[in-house]
């Protein structure tokens, strides 16, 4: 049987909120069977609690926010990346702010500190969310359009289209496709980073985005170059960061998916209409477990097998 999985230990970090500049400790806990992933804001007394969940996404402007009542968790979808790449499915993930700290921009931090705590097979069914037909959102026309699409798939596959119109963006390749049965979410996906132009900042920054951004945490860009000494750490990084941003808006259906999903233009609002149309369609998808590893998605039980540390 294809088991769910949570951590060994308890494991913590500091960081700074990207967008709110805000200091924050980031605590990542064990959690039971069928719990699924749970944001908590510690820093409220009872903590408020958000489960993962397509319908709690609020505001989608540069990141995906959690919302409830009047209380919010943004820039989930990074850590919810890599745990959907480790393949955890119950984790409670403790905040003393209202903002995942940014790191370095990628999930490799988040994908470090899940190898650090280890991992724990549960006695219970790993759940699919199988898509049985297809689904897709649209939006605008012409050069304006933009659309994300789901297809059957006996595994989980990602193709992104990005378009820029700068020249560094526009100097690399635009298109990425990535197949975990065929490649490493630590190795491949994983150090891509955020970015962002520096034209933009001033605007961001005037409604309470960006923040914390720096060279640390993002790839910076001008009008024609990139600004950060190292460079790029994928040659695709720009559209392989896009994949790993919408492996992390996906997770917040609360499962992992067996689909092909497909995207243009997409960002965190068109990957969360893209939910919530497949929930509007209960005749799009399934819920399935695998008795047998046999019949599970070889993309799956290479995941099983591999991205984690000796523990």
């Amino acid at each position: 049987m294809l088991k769910q999985r949570t951590i060994q230990k308890v494991v913590k970090t500091i960081g700074v909120g990207l967008h709110s500049g805000t200091k924050v400790e980031l605590t990542l806990r064990p959690a039971d069977v069928d719990v699924g992933i749970v944001f908590r804001r510690v820093d409220f007394d009872p903590p408020v609690e958000f489960p993962a969940s397509a319908l709690g996404v609020g505001d989608t402007r540069m990141a995906s926010t959690l919302t409830h009542e009047k209380a919010k968790i943004s820039t989930v979808e990074h850590v919810m990346s890599a745990c959907a790449g480790l393949g955890i499915d119950n984790l409670y993930i403790d905040v003393s702010a209202e903002e995942i700290p940014i790191m370095d921009g990628s999930a490799s931090s988040f994908v470090f500190l899940l190898q650090q705590a280890g991992k724990v097979e549960q006695s219970a069914p790993k759940k699919f969310i199988r898509i049985l037909k297809p689904i897709e959102v649209r939006e605008g026309s012409g050069a304006a359009e933009k659309w994300a699409r789901l297809d059957p798939y006996h595994g989980f596959k990602l193709k992104f289209f990005i378009e820029f119109n700068h020249p560094a963006v526009d100097g690399t390749n635009q298109t990425a496709e990535v197949d975990f049965g065929n490649v490493s979410y630590v190795k491949d996906v994983a150090r891509a980073r955020t970015f962002g132009f520096m034209q933009d900042v001033e605007s961001l920054r005037g409604i309470g985005l960006a923040r914390g951004g720096s060279f640390e945490n993002a790839i910076v860009l001008d009008e024609f170059r990139i600004l950060n000494a190292d460079g790029l750490r994928y040659e695709d990084e720009f559209v392989r960061h896009k994949i790993l941003d919408a492996i992390g808006d996906l997770y917040l259906i609360g499962h992992p998916l067996l689909a092909s999903y497909s995207a243009h233009k997409s960002g965190h609002g068109m990957n969360n209409q893209l939910l919530r149309a497949m929930l509007d369609q209960p005749d799009s998808y399934e819920l399935v477990s695998f008795d047998s590893e046999e019949l599970a998605p070889h993309s799956y039980l290479k995941q099983v097998a591999q991205q984690w540390l000796p523990t």
